[in-house]
């Protein structure tokens, strides 16, 4: 049976000092990050929602809160929000968090040759189910996409809600350009361009760009699952640097638990929930930016060819053609690329050229 969780807001959305605490089937306050078992059954794996599909604002579980609640990232004092990068709205999957896993910033991995970013790892549900912030899924994992994210591994895993009548028919990476063509190569596009509106340059990706497959995913997850076992006193010798993470948690055994008088002030401590959000001032949840890539290759979207046991990626030519530099957001309706016909309203941009996607399989 899948395991039961609820959730309390708390504060007021669009602010610091909104929250959402997650809490278990008696109704006690748990973290998110240490409480949840990592599967729900074999083969099975719960996955904690912190962003639903098609919403912009970017939340995550904190790693520095006691319980570790769901917060909105903040950037230079501001509310971080996503930029829909056209034709992009929003997150374009539901986006979440796997418990009782962490991406060690200690450790390098071989694949990537860059240490673990400090948080649990991250799962994309592409299901055809919006699931609700701080919902926790079970999801059948599909494959794995290595983002090197400013210097620093973030995988990303790819997987599926076991209630979309999908699942029970895709079984690794394969499937989902399969049952779902275009997906894989959307999920390199936004991960690759969503922070280019903000000035930053693109994301690179470990492995030439490429999907891995099932097993691989597998084989990370384990990985980050017992990083996050050292983190916890339950594993290792116990000399770990932790990064600041905040380690409380109420499951027996676990070295740091509290108990649950401790869980309910820590939870009573924090704002009451406002059900009134915040006006957001940033305009990135409604406007669309689009990528000036117009020294990317020519080569135009098509489809993407998978054989059924292989990874899937984009292709070596082209790979890193296009410099950063050359690459820039524009705001619809604010920038000025190319030229605007008098009876149009909106600017012309110079069309991005979309980058081959293939497939490669090996026997990893």
């Amino acid at each position: 049976m899948a395991p039961n969780f609820a959730v309390e807001e708390r504060g007021k959305l669009y602010t610091e000092q909104y929250r959402v605490y997650l809490k278990n089937d008696a109704g006690q306050p748990i973290s998110p990050f240490h409480d949840i078992p990592l599967k729900s059954e074999e083969g099975i794996f719960n996955m904690v929602v912190e962003v639903p599909r098609w919403t912009n604002a970017k939340m995550e579980i904190s790693k520095t809160l006691p319980l570790n609640p769901i917060v909105q990232d903040v950037k230079k004092g501001k509310m971080r929000f996503v930029s829909n990068v056209f034709p992009h709205k929003g997150y374009i999957w539901n986006y979440g968090a796997f418990p009782q896993t962490w991406e060690d910033p200690n450790h390098t991995h071989p694949g990537t040759n860059a240490k673990g970013d400090n948080d649990p790892i991250d799962v994309c549900d592409i299901s055809n189910i919006v699931a609700s912030r701080g919902s926790v899924i079970q999801v059948k994992v599909l494959g794995i996409l290595a983002m090197i994210d400013e210097g620093e591994t973030d995988w990303k895993v790819m997987a599926i809600n076991t209630e979309d009548p999908l699942a029970a028919v895709m079984e690794d990476i394969a499937d989902v350009e399969k049952y779902k063509p275009g997906l894989l190569h959307a999920t390199l596009e936004w991960f690759k361009y969503y922070k280019v509106p903000d000035g930053k340059p693109k994301n690179e990706f470990g492995f030439k760009s490429k999907f891995r497959n099932k097993q691989f995913a597998l084989e990370v997850i384990e990985e980050t699952y017992q990083h996050w076992q050292n983190l916890m006193g339950l594993a290792g010798d116990g000399n770990v640097d932790t990064h600041g993470v905040e380690r409380k948690c109420l499951t027996d055994g676990c070295p740091f638990k509290i108990d649950t008088e401790e869980a309910y002030a820590i939870v009573n401590e924090s704002e009451g929930f406002d059900a009134e959000p915040a006006a957001v001032e940033d305009s990135k949840h409604s406007d669309f930016y689009f990528i000036n890539a117009s020294s990317l290759s020519e080569a135009a979207p098509g489809d993407v060819p998978v054989d059924a046991s292989g990874d899937v990626g984009q292709a070596e030519n082209g790979e890193e053609e296009a410099a950063v530099n050359g690459e820039e957001a524009v705001e619809e309706g604010t920038g000025d690329v190319g030229e605007t016909p008098a009876d149009e309203g909106v600017k012309q941009v110079d069309n991005a050229a979309d980058e081959n996607v293939e497939s490669e399989v090996t026997n990893e």
